[in-house]
């Protein structure tokens, strides 16, 4: 029998500042691209939210390339996998101030160091919305919905009057699940334990994950709509999650700027 072949792992909690809070994310970089069959299988044993794929990049765009699987598919942007990234590498390399992801959908992405060591800026695309009746989508989510409005990425936005409604949905998650959405609900945060100017939360039951502790993703939809409501470029964010978590959130053009920290939790081998 050939012996295992080990690749490292680290398992991180983005948006957050202690274990056991914020979105965790498993890293694994690679020397070389494994076939999609087995990067999938892979992130279905690890069973969490994102697994994040890097390869040392090879044109001057930059250091890395880098995608996402979910436990049953690939996705075309994550959040919280790209920020937990860049705090790997950027552990690894204390010389370095950023990193810089080169994706097969999203673009070039950025991770850079904000004061401490735990601290980070990230820069996505942003997503604009644009307002559309999305009946089905209300009814399967619940509450009183005061607006639905939808990006072609396959972003549902859904609004509601109080961040406590947020807080107490209880979505029809599989009449949600028949779709590859993500799925948004947010109100403004007045009145909300976080302190917070924007509550949301996430679901994407089509991509195996019911409710997403804390989506970076989804702060590049909320940012462009919530800058235009609140009237300003920049506010606080808090996912309402049971894990739950605050995004520090800032439109730049075309890109979204979000701040938040990591824990490293678990750094290991994958035996494959």
């Amino acid at each position: 029998m050939s012996a295992a072949r080990r690749l490292p792992i680290t398992q991180v909690d983005a948006f957050a500042d202690r274990p056991f809070t914020g979105n965790p994310a498993a890293v694994m970089p690679l020397e070389e691209w494994l076939d999609d069959a087995t990067l999938q299988a892979i992130a279905a044993e690890n069973n969490l939210a994102e697994t994040a794929f890097l390869v040392p990049d090879d044109s001057d765009e930059a250091d890395y390339e880098l995608r996402w699987f979910t436990p049953t598919i690939e996705v075309a942007l994550c959040g919280h996998a790209t920020l937990a990234s860049g705090h790997v590498l950027l552990s690894a390399a204390q010389w370095r101030s950023e990193m810089r992801f080169r994706t097969r959908k999203a673009g070039i992405l950025q991770v850079r160091r904000d004061g401490d060591d735990e601290g980070y800026r990230m820069k996505l695309p942003a997503y604009r919305t644009e307002s559309k009746p999305l009946p089905d989508i209300a009814d399967a989510m619940g509450g009183d919905v005061v607006e639905t409005l939808w990006h072609e990425g396959g972003y549902a936005l859904i609004v509601y009057r109080s961040a406590e409604e947020v807080r107490t949905l209880t979505p029809d998650l599989a009449t949600l699940g028949k779709g590859d959405i993500l799925y948004i609900a947010t109100a403004p945060g007045a009145g909300d334990p976080s302190a917070a100017d924007v509550v949301s939360r996430a679901f994407a039951p089509g991509a195996g994950i019911p409710e997403d502790p804390v989506t970076g993703s989804a702060h590049s939809v909320l940012t462009p709509y919530w800058t235009t409501r609140l009237g300003r470029d920049a506010f606080a964010a808090y996912q309402a999650s049971a894990r739950g978590g605050h995004v520090g959130c800032r439109l730049d053009g075309d890109m979204v700027e979000l701040t938040g920290s990591c824990v490293t939790t678990v750094v290991g081998d994958f035996l494959l």
